[in-house]
């Protein structure tokens, strides 16, 4: 008798569809027309995945290596990986006239990493309609600053490439030092920043404030978000303002309006834009663990961003408040959280420091010529997205390159997407009495 071929899981074709894109794009790059001189196998696969995770960490200086042909394709990749592969299948599903079933819902539901299959077509829509438009602002806005700079083609061609680098918090830029040469550029500074912002908030978020458009409305994981980006972004900024103050390397030397500037971008930046205005390899040490915590923490579910995600932070955060007080439930904005998204969240949270702390002892092993704060560094990037590096992402063992690639997969699909995806749902028929153990 024939076995019978158990249907993939949504977890599992996101899995594999992820891989097929990151293939695609490094077969793309290694086209003798998209880069100026050649790029190896292992670096064209780099750059895909980065790409796709909408990482932006290089091993490649982008505006030097690639053609144009090589950074449209980049440009695409990001594009993908930050709306996601699902969300384009339902657009040409749309344009094509194909109904849109409960199976494509679900796939679109564990993507967006939404709660519900309810509506999930209505939010691609607005994913679509919103991050286009924002977009599109965005090109006008940074064209006034670059047309002049370099020309009606260059200018509006750099506009469109760093808006959609931005909205998708990629972080990958065609100059070899990202935005430094634009640290005192207010217009530069504030569009780039509300791009990557707006764009690592959430779809959701998004979505829920255009329907209710009052406070008082707004769904519970809307507030946290809001607040909770609101509080750490001002303290992150107060905070690095102070560290860096007189660092000659960084801040010391500008006005104090442009280390005020300066200071606000590189709090912003590691929650997970990768785009900096600042050097981080000469930056103090408080400032490098500081942005180390936020690249972890980083941006908000169903958002274009990595990390353990804000609201994973902050329902930990307020889980141990509540045991410390001897509370049975956590409780904010006069609502109870459930414990499963408690769960949830613990398991999320162990198994990215179990991936960080993997690859780090992988990786402290690979690359002996390094430091292990840069290293550390790189890792809790490629994991949260982010795309910031203190300069070693270029030097790399053909090991480590290849750690950091597994890391920024995992970290874009999310721990629990892959565990769920290599593993079979265990349903309990049988209960057993509970007993207590010492913990703590």
């Amino acid at each position: 008798m024939k076995g019978k071929i158990t249907p993939w899981t949504p977890p599992q074709l996101l899995v594999v569809t992820f891989i097929f894109f990151s293939i695609l794009g490094m077969f793309l790059l290694k086209l003798p027309f998209a880069t100026e001189e050649g790029i190896s196998m292992l670096d064209a696969l780099f750059t895909s995945v980065s790409a796709m995770t909408v990482t932006g960490l290089i091993v490649v200086d982008t505006g030097s290596v690639f053609t144009t042909f090589g950074e449209v394709i980049i440009m695409c990749l990001i594009q993908i990986g930050g709306l996601g592969i699902m969300s384009f299948a339902v657009l040409i599903f749309m344009m094509i006239g194909k109904k849109i079933g409960f199976k494509e819902r679900l796939l679109i539901q564990q993507a967006l990493n939404q709660t519900s299959v309810g509506g999930v077509i209505k939010l691609v829509k607005y994913l679509f309609y919103f991050s286009f438009t924002v977009e599109a602002a965005a090109v006008v806005l940074l064209a006034t600053q670059w047309v002049p700079e370099y020309g009606w083609g260059r200018g509006l061609y750099v506009s469109l490439f760093h808006s959609i680098s931005a909205f998708n918090n990629a972080g990958f830029s065609i100059w070899a030092d990202s935005l430094m040469g634009y640290a005192g550029n207010p217009v530069v500074n504030l569009v780039i920043s509300l791009l990557f912002i707006i764009g690592g908030i959430g779809f959701t978020v998004l979505v829920d404030l255009y329907k209710k458009r009052s406070l008082k409305k707004l769904s519970l994981h809307t507030k946290i978000m809001l607040w909770g980006t609101l509080i750490i972004n001002t303290a992150a900024m107060i905070i690095l303002f102070i560290l860096e103050y007189n660092n000659p390397h960084t801040l010391a030397n500008l006005s104090l309006f442009d280390k005020v500037q300066a200071a606000y971008f590189s709090a912003v930046t590691p929650r997970t834009a990768g785009f900096n205005t600042l050097d981080y390899g000469v930056m103090e040490r408080d400032s490098i663990f500081l942005t180390i915590l936020l690249m972890f923490i980083g941006a908000g579910s169903a958002s274009t961003g990595g990390g353990i995600k804000l609201t994973t932070f902050i329902v930990i955060s307020l889980s141990v408040f509540a045991f410390l007080k001897e509370k049975r439930e956590i409780r904010l904005f006069r609502r109870t959280i459930s414990e499963f998204h408690i769960f949830k969240a613990l398991a999320v949270s162990m198994m990215s420091v179990f991936l960080v702390f993997s690859a780090l002892f992988v990786m402290n092993i690979s690359e002996k010529s390094a430091e292990f704060l840069p290293i550390l560094f790189e890792i809790v990037s490629a994991f949260g997205t982010v795309g910031l590096s203190m300069g070693i992402t270029g030097s790399l063992t053909d090991l480590g390159k290849s750690v950091i690639i597994i890391v920024m997969f995992i970290g874009k699909l999310g721990p629990l997407t892959l565990a769920f995806s290599l593993s079979r749902p265990d349903k309990e028929k049988i209960r057993y009495p509970k007993e207590d153990i010492m913990t703590g």
